[in-house]
């Protein structure tokens, strides 16, 4: 009789992360990025992986309550160096935490937001824009068009609807009754990439973490409409992504079909309450 999957042994730790540098090769991730596995033994057997956008401690304790052995992240835990792991720190308990119940920690960064499909693939895939093609030379950000013209009151909408509920909700700068069919987006802090929308042709930029002043020039200036988003909830779309492309990667490898990946629902976007003012 032949052997079932569940048979098969579990693909390792190290299995797993050849996947992911297939699929976001760490050449994509600029010079300051940390990148790669983070904790673990590559060797150690995977047969449950939780995907979070961030390496916290609510995602270091779901990993641990839903069973995985493997936590893959978008944002790094270290970004830089550290002198201690010491538990009297968020970052010491979660190392601590992951490492007392062999949970091998994986992050994929800038690599996976440079990748295609990549981040804003993912963020654009949200808003059902097609034509994708990069916003800028080194891959990062897209821009595509709507499958048909709405105004930017209604887009907006459209875009709070598709994104994953935050307290803090979207912020729209430019003409509410304007039509708008050419879409730019980048997942996570997109301001750098101001001038590239513009230049695009984009009636419309999506993306997070717009600074004041970039912003205010750039609108001052007759730039393209705006609409900025929580970093977190441009990012987590890439989640359900990663997911999609990791499962079909790990079905061709020996006991790769019994792997259970399960997406964090977890929202890690620090702004807790929304507040109206007086005369709102």
């Amino acid at each position: 009789m032949a052997a079932t999957h569940s048979d098969e042994p579990a693909p390792s730790v190290a299995d797993v992360i050849d996947v992911m540098e297939r699929l976001y090769p760490p050449t994509l991730a600029a010079d300051w990025d940390s990148i790669g596995l983070v904790l673990g033994d590559p060797d150690a057997p995977v047969r449950t992986i939780l995907l979070s956008v961030d390496a916290s401690e609510e995602a270091s304790m779901e990993a641990h309550d839903r069973g995985a052995d493997l936590l893959i992240t978008h944002h790094p835990l270290f970004l830089s160096g550290v002198t201690s792991f010491a538990a009297d720190s968020s970052k010491g308990r979660i190392v601590h935490r992951l490492i007392r119940h062999d949970i091998a920690l994986f992050n994929a960064h800038t690599n996976a937001d440079c990748a295609e499909p990549g981040v804003s693939d993912a963020l654009a895939a949200t808003f059902g824009l097609i034509d994708l093609e990069p916003l800028d030379d080194s891959g990062l950000g897209r821009v595509g068009m709507l499958t048909a013209p709405m105004v930017l009151s209604d887009f907006a909408d459209h875009v709070a609807a598709a994104l994953p509920y935050t307290p803090r909700g979207i912020s729209v700068s430019g003409d509410l009754m304007s039509e708008v069919s050419r879409v730019a987006v980048c997942g996570g802090a997109g301001d750098s990439l101001l001038s590239a929308a513009n230049a695009s042709g984009a009636d419309v930029y999506v993306t997070a973490d717009l600074r004041h002043h970039r912003a205010f020039e750039h609108r001052a200036d007759g730039g393209c409409f705006l609409i900025d988003v929580p970093h977190w909830a441009s990012e987590w779309p890439w989640l359900k992504s990663a997911k999609r492309e990791l499962r079909r990667a790990l079905a061709q490898l020996p006991g790769g079909r019994d792997v259970i990946i399960k997406v964090s629902q977890e929202c890690t976007d620090p702004w807790t309450t929304h507040r109206r003012s007086p005369d709102e």
